[in-house]
């Protein structure tokens, strides 16, 4: 350990000079963390359609916490609403920007 922190003071040296260097890299880990655990069940997606229905549930999440929304308030509110939606309007009026839902109550547990 004492050879390792040697080899690497001017690295360590950078964290104390420069105050907005990170130390720990796990605030970027965290927001991949959904990806990664991701891929298992993305395996079980034998068909390009099934591939693309995951694409798009993950798309309607991402996009929601993208944008202060509750993601489960979101998803819930197009599905409900998007089996009547006939016209493009209707349609548009599913976009996140156009819904009136909850903001997100614990921005931290999404990361």
């Amino acid at each position: 350990m004492l050879v390792y922190g040697r080899s690497q003071w001017d690295t360590l040296v950078g964290y104390c000079e420069r105050g907005d260097l990170k130390v720990s890299n796990a605030g970027a880990e965290n927001a991949i963390r959904p990806f990664a655990l991701g891929r298992t069940a993305w395996l079980f997606a034998d068909t390009s359609q099934g591939a693309k229905a995951s694409g798009t549930c993950y798309s309607l999440i991402e996009t929601a916490k993208a944008n202060g929304l509750e993601p489960s308030a979101y998803v819930h509110h197009v599905l409900t609403h998007i089996a009547d939606a006939v016209t493009l309007e209707q349609l548009e009026a599913l976009l996140r920007w156009n819904a009136e839902l909850p903001a997100l109550k614990n921005v931290a547990q999404y990361g």
